[in-house]
């Protein structure tokens, strides 16, 4: 297959790139649900499971001693704003001295595990919350605008809430989170973004300029990854499934980064 690419890059005259030159940082993207169900999200989860009941805190302290002993990154990024930075830092801080326990949140369940076993610094958040979907005019217009679109649309957000709160139901985490960042699951999240798109084309494109709004945050949060790339050469990411989904297809196209698979770790 390098051979046919090799061939082909030569005929058109594109450049090529060296196996060795490809990747200067690895990186994890770990897509999660959130786990105080702050009801933010479009999929609506009736009861996520309750991560700190002794079994699914046993889980996660080895989940995260797992990550941190074999994967062993030199940085852990998490979906928090950086103008909570410092904040962040004291919480670390305060969690590394046995004066505070682990709120009910990812960052801290997994990424605060994460970094204290690595033996880092802290977690550097790298959220973007100046941009952010737009969807209010498209959710408004989309039943009347394009009815077979909306029933789509509606259609994939009713069966990704069912399956979202049967792995909930089910009671197991270590399961959710292997489903959570199955490649199916990734495309079905990507698809209802496409299901939209197409709301308004031709006349004021509410459908593409929703999704475009998303795609610029997550391209933010990437720009955000790529600085911290330039430092550190293996990075463990911390964010919701949605965002997730999409990053995931910028590192497989950039050069400078490679993609490890969560799923090997959990």
């Amino acid at each position: 297959m390098r051979a046919l690419i090799l061939i082909f890059s030569f005929l058109l005259g594109l450049p090529t790139v060296n196996a060795a030159d490809k990747a200067s940082a690895d990186v994890i993207m770990f897509g999660l649900f959130h786990f105080s169900n702050p009801g933010l999200d479009v999929v609506k989860t009736k009861q996520v499971i309750d991560v700190t009941s002794k079994e699914n805190q046993i889980y996660l302290t080895e989940l995260s001693g797992r990550i941190a002993n074999e994967f062993n990154p030199s940085a852990v990024l998490a979906e928090c704003d950086p103008k909570q930075q410092a904040e962040m830092d004291k919480r670390f801080a305060s969690y590394l001295a046995g004066e505070s326990e682990l709120l009910v949140n990812e960052t801290y369940q997994i990424g605060f595990r994460v970094a204290k076993e690595a033996k880092l610094d802290g977690v550097i958040c790298f959220d973007e919350r100046e941009v952010h979907w737009q969807g209010e005019k498209l959710m408004d217009s989309m039943p009347t605008l394009d009815p077979q679109a909306n029933s789509e649309f509606q259609s994939l957000i009713e069966k990704v809430t069912e399956l979202s709160n049967q792995w909930h139901a089910a009671g197991s985490l270590k399961n959710i989170l292997q489903e959570f960042n199955q490649p199916e699951y990734d495309e079905f999240n990507k698809n209802l973004y496409l299901v939209s798109n197409v709301v308004g084309a031709g006349e004021n494109f509410y459908g593409a300029d929703a999704t475009a709004t998303w795609w610029h945050r997550n391209f933010r949060m990437y720009a955000n990854i790529q600085k911290a790339a330039k430092t550190k050469s293996r990075i463990l990411v911390i964010a919701g499934q949605g965002h997730t989904a999409v990053i995931k297809d910028f590192i497989k196209t950039d050069n400078k980064l490679n993609l490890i698979d969560i799923l090997d770790y959990l």
